[in-house]
């Protein structure tokens, strides 16, 4: 069996044929897939596949840092909110891209402490994307880490000094040099 540990097929790309995806993905013995979620414009559709598929599709609920913007409080609420509504299997995607733009850099640090305590509250694993950020990232993970916080590093592009200091950190690596989400 294979877990497809970061999947956004809740996109409106998948709309007309998300049956074939999973019938492919199950053909190909994949039987779970992870759900991260971006921001609030993504959680019905995010919630919507999860709940036609519960047995295949795993939610997580988080802000992505690329739409982090002025807002990013009000979206971090709505986090909040979904978070005591219905079960989640973990935060994400959370992090720090400053690849497209460093705009909004404070306010996603900001954004991305409040979301790891909110995982380190609920016991729940973080997914975090981390592009173009890793001092940021790391500084930040290095100061929340109290032994309970664990998750996977995705959208991972540093090098094997820096793997290290992940791993070391207790956490996974998902080394994704292309990652999906653009601006």
């Amino acid at each position: 069996m294979l877990i497809d540990t970061h999947s956004h097929i809740y996109s409106e790309d998948f709309n007309d044929d998300i049956e074939e995806v999973l019938q492919n993905a199950y053909n190909n013995d994949v039987r779970k897939i992870v759900l991260p979620n971006i921001d609030s414009g993504t959680i019905k559709r995010l919630l919507d596949l999860s709940n036609a598929y519960p047995h295949v599709c795993y939610p997580l609920m988080g802000l992505h840092p690329t739409s982090v913007s002025h807002d990013y409080k009000e979206e971090l609420s709505l986090v909040e909110y979904w978070l005591e509504k219905q079960k989640f299997y973990g935060i994400g995607e959370i992090g720090i891209d400053l690849y497209w733009d460093r705009t909004y850099i404070n306010e996603q640090k900001d954004a991305f402490r409040h979301q790891i305590k909110l995982a380190k509250s609920r016991n729940l694993p973080i997914v975090i994307h981390v592009r173009e950020s890793f001092n940021e990232v790391y500084e930040i993970v290095n100061e929340e880490q109290d032994g309970t916080l664990k998750g996977i590093f995705h959208c991972f592009s540093g090098d094997e000094t820096e793997a290290k200091k992940v791993i070391d950190l207790g956490f996974f690596i998902r080394n994704w040099r292309s990652c999906d989400i653009q601006k």
